[in-house]
């Protein structure tokens, strides 16, 4: 294998109710970084159907050029079709990396093509670089439970392949003055070839917190204590219009559900302020959440790990500062204070 027939790097576009999906653009921003250091072209793939009016909005995000498969065959994701036509697209012109959004798509169809190229695969990373004179991609993501960061590197094979986090890149601003090329591309493939059927789509109708669309969250861990206790973190939530976040050892408890975890195997979220109360820091969870606007920690041990990742930190028992700060929110909201 010629390393130098690979050049350039590619964002697989997501498509979602008819629109690019946050993180695919998130990865426009930082497949931009990488490919200006590597002094070569970035690219986007978008596939589906009635897809190609989306190809502007790739390169208002940063795309030099975007590839587009529009079919009817491609309207619903389907691992096969999805499949082919980024096969045939990486096999015609080259890429010397690829990122997917690690979503439930974005996974699926990493994991295929790596299989079916064949070369490597980095999943869930949460960093990104690329050596510049080599074009090695630096993929790194928590390791051994989220104890360790681990860069790990595909070496032997090309294009190197990278599913990424959601919120922990950021994308680009919208830019309408940016120029690009669009290139139309399709390939024989007919639905009588493909073994999967789409016979309905079914929403999920259970209403669940959002955590990575907050503005601002207040987390509990295990510091707390107990369930009674991580009722502390609800109450102080619902004075400010905060939404609950919870590390892993309070959600493998049982005390919450595990769409509040926030971490390298929950959640990443990005809000404006961010209350970190009885969290002692561990890697998974601060992968989590270091992108955030403000971080405010409380903590009763000085020397918790939480104190290096935080902007504001508070050493002492969150059962005597949290209802004082409850207080003053309440005041400052004019609600009435049960701690008067």
């Amino acid at each position: 294998m010629s390393f130098e027939d690979y050049r350039g790097i590619w964002v697989f576009m997501e498509i979602k109710d008819g629109a690019i999906v946050p993180v695919a653009r998130e990865l426009l921003g930082a497949g931009r970084q990488l490919a200006d250091k590597r002094k070569t072209e970035l690219a986007g793939v978008i596939i589906g159907d009635g897809v190609s009016a989306l190809a502007q909005e790739a390169i208002y995000y940063g795309a030099d050029q975007v590839y587009v498969y529009d079919a009817p065959i491609f309207k619903h994701y389907r691992t096969e079709t999805y499949m082919r036509a980024l096969l045939a697209c990486t096999e015609k012109y080259k890429p010397e990396i690829i990122l997917y959004g690690a979503t439930s798509t974005g996974k699926d169809l990493a994991s295929a093509v790596a299989t079916d190229l064949p070369t490597g695969l980095t999943a869930d990373t949460t960093q990104l670089d690329v050596e510049e004179d080599t074009g090695l991609l630096l993929a790194s993501r928590p390791a051994f439970g989220g104890n360790i960061m681990a860069t790990i590197l595909c070496k032997k094979y090309r294009p190197q392949m990278a599913t990424v986090r959601p919120k922990v890149v950021r994308a680009l601003p919208r830019d309408t003055a940016r120029e690009g090329t669009v290139i139309e591309e399709s390939i024989e493939l007919h639905e009588d070839d493909v073994r999967t059927k789409v016979l309905e789509i079914v929403r999920n109708t259970v209403q669940t917190v959002r955590i990575d669309e907050a503005d601002i969250i207040v987390a509990g861990g295990k510091g707390l204590g107990s369930p009674a206790g991580f009722r502390l973190i609800h109450e102080f939530a619902d004075v400010i219009g905060a939404a609950v976040g919870a590390s892993r050892d309070v959600v493998e408890a049982g005390w919450v559900g595990h769409h509040h975890q926030v971490g390298q195997t929950g959640v990443t979220v990005t809000p404006k302020i961010y209350f970190a109360i009885g969290i002692s820091g561990a890697i998974q969870h601060i992968v989590g959440m270091q992108n955030s606007g403000l971080i405010i920690a409380i903590n009763k041990d000085p020397g918790a790990l939480i104190f290096q990742s935080c902007h504001y930190g508070i050493v002492g028992d969150a059962f005597e500062i949290v209802p004082l700060l409850i207080e003053q929110f309440k005041l400052a909201l004019g609600k009435e204070s049960n701690y008067a």
